[in-house]
């Protein structure tokens, strides 16, 4: 019996196949085989996912780099306050570029953002290799700015603005605009105007694709594709909106003083006001004896024709040259000339004079 178990055991052991084990390199063609599918499968599920950068930040940061532009040339005047009054002002197209390129140099050139857009999280993105590469998953991934977009950046803006800056106070100095000058410099001034009238134009289209779309704040960054995106994912505003809105609401208000107050005329509302003062009668003969506009005793006194109020010669004579329809400051009637206070004997001098 025992034979015959051991005699089947070994008829049934001999029937089983035993299985080689796989070569070493199997392991390598079948990630050969399966990695395209693999590709294919991740590139199908992989979706884009937009991100819109908020538009205020953008405004924001660019209004922050004028800011920071206009206090560094704050700093730079008063290095020159010393010297010959005036003499910057000749040079000041100069002055602005050189700033420019300095704001430039220091953080576009070198791929880093610009103050206003480091405080925003912002930087610039090349918006080509974005689209040819195709693959975002965050919305922030995409390289800088070429050194093509760099150059043509610097010309534009810094370059640009030079140019038409200086082409501007050369063309008013030598008064392109004016009708008695010969063909040729009107049509250069006719050619700026319509230049300048068409850049407006398109700056207004382009501001309101901005506003629809939320790319591309400036006609440069459009034709460049340079996109503004966030730097950091997890970074928020190093500004707060509450600041911003303080700044805001001052800005606003000191523009409103600065237009109203041109428009109000002291003498004006000092007639108003008049009838409602308690020592109205004591004060009426101080007050003609005074001059209106500096508020002081006449040492040369002028009286101002027809209505004989009593002037400073050259408070007077100041008015009456900057304004050839100059109004008495005390009646509002129109001054045609002026008189030597001592008598009806004197020197009549008129306002054409």
């Amino acid at each position: 019996m025992e034979r015959q178990t051991l005699a089947s055991s070994s008829s049934s052991t001999s029937g089983i196949s035993i299985i080689s084990p796989p070569p070493e390199d199997a392991w390598i063609t079948t990630y050969q085989k399966l990695r395209p599918q693999g590709q294919s499968l991740s590139s199908s599920n992989q979706t884009v996912i937009p991100i819109e950068v908020s538009r205020v930040n953008q405004f924001d940061a660019a209004r922050l780099d004028i800011e920071m532009s206009a206090m560094l040339k704050e700093q730079l005047v008063k290095i020159f306050s010393l010297m010959k009054p005036g003499m910057l002002f000749q040079y000041e197209p100069e002055l602005d570029a050189f700033l420019e390129f300095l704001i430039w140099r220091f953080s576009i050139w070198f791929d880093k953002p610009t103050p206003g857009n480091a405080l925003m999280n912002l930087r610039y993105r090349d918006e080509h290799a974005v689209e040819a590469r195709g693959k975002v998953r965050t919305g922030l991934e995409g390289p800088g700015l070429t050194i093509f977009q760099k150059i043509c950046y610097c010309i534009s803006t810094v370059g640009g603005q030079y140019i038409w800056a200086r082409l501007q106070l050369f063309s008013a100095f030598r008064r392109w605009g004016d009708t008695e000058q010969r063909s040729l410099a009107r049509r250069a001034w006719f050619l700026m105007q319509c230049i300048e009238g068409f850049y407006k134009a398109a700056s207004f289209g382009n501001l309101l694709i901005f506003f629809l779309t939320g790319r591309y704040r400036s006609l440069i960054e459009r034709v460049l594709r340079a996109g503004l995106v966030y730097g950091s994912p997890n970074m928020n505003r190093a500004v707060s909106f509450e600041y911003m809105n303080r700044q805001l609401v001052w800005n606003e208000f000191s523009e409103m003083l600065l237009l109203l107050l041109p428009l109000l005329n002291s003498s004006s509302v000092k007639k108003i006001l008049r009838p409602f003062s308690k020592d109205n009668s004591s004060n009426l003969e101080g007050d003609e004896a005074l001059c209106p506009i500096c508020e002081a005793t006449p040492t040369t006194p002028f009286v101002a024709l027809p209505c004989h109020h009593r002037y400073c010669y050259y408070c007077l004579r100041t008015r009456c040259s900057a304004n050839m329809s100059f109004r008495c400051s005390r009646c509002s009637e129109p001054v045609v000339a002026m008189q030597r206070h001592w008598g009806s004997a004197g020197n009549i001098v008129t306002q054409k004079e």
